[in-house]
């Protein structure tokens, strides 16, 4: 059983930063992309940003381009999201997931695990 436990979330002031982490524990496919996701209250969940096995390849939301990092550590199977510049249109519940190993999708319907995710909250 894959397991996927994000951390990192809380309240930030407009124009900070934060960095969430997703460590993946368990059985899983030998290669795979990582994503991040997140669901604003009201919305549907949306696509963040994603990246390759290998870490060279990454797509992004055009809405988070330019402020919003991926990066993966594959030693630790460990993904992570950093976030600057918040504004309080990033506020959601950020997920974490694991994606197919063909593609760098930004598909929700593509990521077949996930984590329960961790709340993002800008102030003004």
């Amino acid at each position: 059983q894959v397991q996927l436990v994000e951390s990192g979330g809380g309240l930030v002031q407009a124009g900070g930063s934060l960095r969430l982490s997703c460590p993946v524990s368990g059985r899983t496919s030998s290669t795979y992309t990582m994503g991040w996701f997140r669901q604003a209250p009201g919305k549907e969940r949306e696509f963040v940003a994603a990246i390759s096995w290998s870490g060279r390849q990454t797509n992004y939301a055009e809405s988070v381009k330019g402020r919003f990092t991926i990066s993966r550590d594959k030693a630790n199977n460990t993904v992570f999201l950093q976030m600057n510049s918040l504004n309080p249109e990033d506020t959601a519940v950020y997920y974490c997931a694991i994606g197919p190993a063909w593609d760098i999708s930004s598909r929700t319907y593509d990521y077949k695990a996930w984590g329960q995710g961790t709340q993002v909250t800008v102030s003004s």
